[in-house]
């Protein structure tokens, strides 16, 4: 489905992201890990339309998309969840969810996908009408993931998202994922939690200082010393 190809990004003088290549087949979890700064959020932004590439190809469905607006990329169902959640605090959390099909016009459908949200997330339904900056850091990022869905995604970009939550929290963000796969949903999850990682993921690529330094079956891991400890400094 995603086709990533020597993708080179450049911030002013400085390479961050040099010749990453990785390929996420549909219905697969993909993991993108490494420590801060090694390039993860560069890539997705990349990917999503927020930063041009110097040079590489990207193909999606096997259409080149490196370069375009993130309003194209998402029409095309690649939708990014943010690191740090960014919902909208002071609107409401269904405001917030029917934002997530702004491009969209059929009314039944959408609200066939916000009651699929507040069944994958019911606590969403119960805070409907509240101000999202009023919501716990668990609920805001249950939100940002429900928001992206009600674009109808077709390859989900997760950036980070068990990143300031509790163990209990990130327990339930994993299930919640788990089922969007068990759906058919592809997803590229940028993570630094391994254990995370590997409960998700069929493959991952390790990024270090803005390259690919290992790939693999994401459970391996968890068993490779070199990898945890050379690459992602356990």
């Amino acid at each position: 489905m995603l086709d990533v190809r020597n993708l080179r990004v450049w911030y002013g003088p400085t390479e961050v992201l040099r010749d990453v290549s990785f390929q996420v087949p549909a219905g697969a979890v993909v993991a993108l890990l490494g420590g801060n700064g090694s390039g993860k959020t560069t890539t997705l932004n990349t990917l999503s339309g927020l930063l041009v590439p110097r040079s590489g190809t990207v193909l999606f469905e096997g259409e080149e998309i490196q370069g375009l607006p993130t309003y194209r990329t998402v029409a095309l169902g690649l939708v990014q969840v943010p690191q740090g959640r960014d919902v909208w605090g002071g609107m409401t959390v269904r405001d917030n969810l029917d934002l997530g099909a702004i491009t969209r016009r059929e009314r039944e459908a959408i609200a066939r996908d916000r009651e699929d949200v507040f069944a994958l997330f019911p606590v969403l339904r119960e805070r409907q009408q509240r101000k999202a900056g009023t919501l716990s850091g668990g609920e805001q990022q249950m939100l940002a993931i429900g928001r992206a869905l009600m674009a109808r995604p077709r390859l989900l970009l997760m950036d980070e998202p068990s990143a300031g939550l509790s163990p209990r929290v990130v327990e339930d963000m994993v299930a919640a994922i788990r089922r969007l796969h068990e759906r058919g949903l592809t997803i590229l999850l940028v993570e630094q939690n391994v254990g995370v990682a590997a409960a998700l993921a069929d493959r991952a690529h390790v990024l270090l200082n803005g390259a690919v330094a290992f790939s693999g079956p994401a459970a391996e891991l968890l068993h490779n010393p070199d990898v945890l400890r050379s690459y992602l400094g356990r």
